[in-house]
């Protein structure tokens, strides 16, 4: 335990590299990890080859794709998970829980209704639609969670639950309507992750290399903002200034992770808080720790979808949802038993 604690980066950085080994060996076809080392380093030394020819078609343009579609996706929800949490100071500020998966979810269907994505012009308009969904949804929810004389933790989940229900009616709605791609447009919707190939990760990288390194920089305001806006004010933070950056970019990453592979649920809500409790409070440390432990975990929760049912594929959403229900009802009643 001491080891753990004393060295997160080396923990997480381990334990992240064997899940992404797994999750491109796994698969209809089991690809030995040694293989799959040489096949990756191939390009950049000149090793010997003894494998089948099919196993670069399936690593280079299937499995290694989807592994990095998913790396990105938990690293962005695990982010913007611990940004949300730290900027409202609420450790049950996920992005699913507070309504702005659901509002990124409505943007994206939005501009899906006209055609599904077929494009990279195509691919480019649908993350911006679903951020602004998500910039649209956070900014309801936090005016009306954030009233004079309310509890601000019930008031945030009060407010995400219903501006989420009323966003999820509105795509659903839009789905209804649409005769094509109806089945595909719900496992989207369902945390699928069901656009292969290179095109969604390369149009990812620039929207999240943006959110993430803006979160990345704002981690000595998030530590300030947790000893209240008026203090953090007079440690010379312009709070409303810091405020709109964490807020845009948080809603920024979640938008790109929900527009590519659906809205997954508790992500951002379990990581967060284990990194917490593992490795402090000390945003400097938990937000870059936080991100790899996001792609580690939805990378293992992929790879139960991808197991479970095989070889038909379960959504990763269905996984998130039911390993964290049971954490939200935990950190809930511990809450209240603290109070």
């Amino acid at each position: 335990m001491p080891f753990i604690k004393q060295h997160p980066y080396i923990i997480n950085t381990t334990i992240f590299g064997l899940a992404f080994l797994l999750s491109i060996a796994l698969g209809s076809v089991f690809i030995p990890p040694d293989t799959i080392l040489r096949l990756l380093l191939a390009p950049l030394i000149n090793l010997p080859l003894d494998a089948p020819t099919s196993y670069t078609t399936i690593i280079w343009q299937v499995r290694l794709p989807h592994t990095f579609l998913i790396t990105l996706t938990g690293a962005a929800l695990a982010s913007s998970g611990a940004a949300y949490q730290g900027l409202f100071r609420n450790p049950l500020a996920d992005p699913y829980l507070i309504g702005v998966a659901s509002g990124a979810g409505l943007g994206a269907v939005l501009a899906m209704s006209y055609q599904w994505p077929q494009t990279p012009f195509g691919f480019y308009i649908i993350p911006f639609a679903a951020f602004c969904g998500a910039l649209i949804t956070v900014l309801i929810v936090y005016t009306l969670a954030y009233t004079p004389g309310r509890d601000a933790t019930h008031s945030l989940i009060l407010a995400g639950v219903a501006i989420s229900s009323f966003a999820t009616a509105l795509t659903s709605y839009l789905m209804l309507r649409s005769d094509e791609e109806m089945r595909r447009a719900l496992g989207w919707l369902l945390g699928g992750a069901l656009l292969g190939g290179w095109q969604p990760v390369i149009t990812m990288l620039p929207y999240l290399t943006i959110g993430i390194t803006a979160l990345f920089l704002s981690t000595h305001a998030l530590n300030l903002l947790q000893f209240g806006e008026e203090q953090a004010h007079q440690l010379g933070l312009n709070v409303k200034r810091q405020q709109r950056i964490i807020i845009l970019a948080a809603s920024l990453t979640t938008a790109t992770a929900v527009a590519f592979t659906g809205i997954i649920g508790f992500i951002g809500l379990i990581v967060p808080h284990l990194t917490r409790i593992l490795w402090g409070t000390d945003y400097r440390h938990l937000l870059p720790i936080a991100t790899i432990a996001g792609s580690t975990t939805l990378l293992l929760a992929d790879l139960i979808a991808r197991i479970a049912l095989a070889p038909q594929l379960l959504p990763v959403g269905i996984v998130t949802a039911l390993t964290g229900a049971p954490f939200f009802l935990w950190i809930l009643f511990s809450s209240q038993r603290t109070k």
